[in-house]
């Protein structure tokens, strides 16, 4: 099964996610650090749709600027811009595969995608 990850490594939550991915058997694993290399505002929406969340509800509020520039009542594509301008702005981890998107707070909701 293929599987890709939106992973922050200074994230105790993304890098225990990481570790379940790494030791599932049968997982072919692809790790996009998103802070450097940030998806588009279009990958976004793709990820939070099939999630079945709104923009707003993968919105990073601490440690971000998000609430005092009103994100959070933004509109998707706003916050979407935003998220694909900023990427600290968005909440992880995100994880991708053949049957969803999860975000993975707490990380035992990766399993659900496995």
């Amino acid at each position: 099964m293929k599987a890709t990850i939106w992973h922050n490594p200074a994230c105790g939550t993304s890098r225990k996610t990481l570790a379940i991915l790494q030791e599932t058997p049968g997982v072919d694993l692809t790790v996009v650090e998103y802070l450097a290399h940030p998806p588009s505002a279009e990958k976004l929406a793709q990820l939070y749709r099939d999630a079945g969340l709104t923009p707003q509800q993968g919105l990073r509020l601490r440690g971000t600027d998000a609430e005092e520039r009103a994100l959070p009542q933004a509109s998707d594509s706003d916050v979407l811009a935003a998220m694909a301008a900023e990427p600290k702005l968005v909440e992880r981890p995100l994880v991708e595969t053949d049957k969803g998107v999860r975000l993975c707070r707490p990380q035992d909701t990766v399993r659900e995608i496995l």
